[in-house]
Parts: structure tokens; sequence; C-alpha cells
């Protein structure tokens, strides 16, 4: 079933029914999907990332993971002492 589940060329979203927790748990770790939906369908929260896999989407919307995508991390090191740098411990 996740052979099957997986050949395709989208990801977006998965749903599984089924009483047996285990297995969709399961199901879900494998499955290559943006969302998985065990036993309900078409839940959101603002604070849980969102989106797909493959050619359903790049990247994620909510959550701090849509941050993530409209940022850069930079690192800027400023001296104030007016003092030379002393290079190689010098």
């Amino acid at each position: 079933l996740i052979k099957q589940a997986n050949d395709t060329i989208y990801g977006l979203s998965a749903g599984i029914w089924t009483r047996d927790i285990t297995r969709a748990h399961r199901f879900a770790k494998e499955i290559k999907a943006g969302v998985v939906w065990i036993n309900t369908f078409n839940m959101f929260n603002a604070a849980s990332p969102f989106g797909g896999y493959k050619q359903s989407g790049y990247g994620r919307e909510m959550g701090k993971h849509a941050l993530e995508m409209y940022t850069h991390v930079k690192s800027v090191w400023v001296d104030l002492s007016g003092k030379p740098i002393g290079w190689f411990g010098k």
C-alpha cells in the first residue's frame, strides 16, 4: 500500500482511516506527503507547518518553518574598542 501511495508525482497530503493506530503511525512515517491526517481530514492549525512533497510544492507555510523560508541568517561582528585587531595572537 505504501508503494502504491508513493507512486505519484504529487505529495501534498494523505488521509488514513483505521482502528490500528500503530499501523497508521507507521504509514504516516513512510508516506511521502507533507501532511498526514489519521482518522480525520482537512484539519489545520496556524502553528503547524503545511506544504507538500515532490511536485506538490516547495517549502512550508504556517508555523515557524514558514518564517525560515523568508529569512536568511547572518552574523555581524563589530569591535567598538578602537584597538588594533592583533592578528594571530599578537
